[in-house]
């Protein structure tokens, strides 16, 4: 070790940098020449620890995951000692005016808003060439990765991240914003389980999404109007947030066929299944409100993102007191049996 730095042995030159691995924590020494963001695997599980990237304050230390526009990094604010995640564009994008207008469109769309579900924005700013984008820090995973593990979600848990995207999406709505693109990609989770709602680079003004626009959205949740390019409101984003629960109800999304094409053809023509005639064990009032908030016509679905939280939330009352009538019933079935004197001893 020279003044405080630790030596490559194979290489007295060369200096090495100690960074603890996210995936076992266990300490590495990783050559300190080592251009910024790139990997090296741990010495002990394999998993890719990153050579830090200073961004003025900020140094971004492992990468959370990725998109078109960039990378996402979780990072640490040096100056108010904090967690905070950082979105950084591709180096590639960054003198795409297209590019860097969805990118400033994600940041003032979010700055503009306050809700606990949607992320927050710190700053966005330049350093050295790079566009980047500080956030909140959710890394929790996304609802697509929980789908992708646990197959289908509790309905219980569906009912509250429903209820609390949907008034995420009413906060935007009084800020005149659309988000036009709900998929379960874009609802985050931090440390305590919160849904939060991200990617705001396809956002649009109220007024804004009546011009003739190109086809945009995931195909999986698209609304049947925005598939026929006319006018698009906040009921296309119901459906788009009513599909994906759709899809963490069930495990299936609304739709499925081996092209694109089928899939946007049965938006606009074939009626949705109901969820409880695809798992039995969904209760119809939850079928009930998803299969409403994805009717083909926007007037036929509910007319205020009030409205599907109101269902949200008497059908998951609704869940609850079946839930406490079930568990009381095991209890009273266990004391008839005789299990039900000793199990406090247990």
């Amino acid at each position: 070790m020279i003044g405080g730095v630790v030596m490559d042995a194979s290489d007295p030159r060369k200096p090495l940098r100690m960074v603890g691995c996210g995936g076992c924590g266990v300490k590495n020494f990783i050559p300190g020449d080592l251009p910024p963001l790139s990997t090296v695997p741990c010495t002990r599980c394999g998993y890719p620890i990153m050579m830090p990237m200073r961004l003025r304050q900020f140094e971004l230390r492992a990468a959370i995951a990725s998109g078109g526009m960039g990378t996402v990094y979780r990072a640490f604010d040096l100056t108010l000692e904090r967690e905070v995640a950082v979105k950084l564009m591709k180096p590639e994008l960054v003198q795409d005016t297209n590019a860097l207008e969805g990118f400033y469109r994600e940041a003032r769309a979010c700055a503009s808003l306050n809700h606990t579900n949607i992320i927050h924005i710190y700053t966005f700013d330049e350093w050295e060439g790079h566009r980047y984008l500080v956030m909140e820090l959710a890394d929790r995973g996304s609802l697509d990765s929980r789908i992708e593990q646990e197959q289908r979600l509790p309905e219980l848990d569906v009912l509250d991240i429903g209820i609390k995207v949907a008034s995420a999406l009413d906060s935007a709505l009084r800020h005149n914003l659309l988000h036009r693109d709900i998929k379960p990609g874009n609802i985050l989770f931090n440390a305590e389980g919160e849904p939060k709602l991200v990617d705001f680079g396809l956002a649009r003004s109220a007024e804004e999404s009546g011009e003739e626009q190109a086809v945009w959205g995931t195909p999986y949740y698209i609304a049947p109007e925005k598939v026929k390019r006319e006018r698009e409101d906040f009921l296309s984003d119901l459906y788009s947030l009513a599909g994906t629960l759709y899809h963490a109800l069930t495990g299936h999304v609304p739709f499925e066929s081996a092209t694109v094409e089928a899939v946007l053809a049965a938006h606009i023509h074939t009626p949705v299944t109901a969820p409880h005639l695809v798992v039995p064990e969904v209760t119809e009032p939850t079928s009930e409100a998803l299969v409403r908030a994805m009717a083909k016509g926007p007037d036929a679905r509910f007319q205020s993102y009030d409205e599907f939280i109101m269902a949200l939330t008497a059908a998951r009352s609704q869940l609850l007191v079946s839930q406490i009538r079930n568990q009381g019933r095991i209890v009273s079935t266990a004391a008839k049996n005789g299990d039900g004197r000793s199990w406090w001893r247990r």
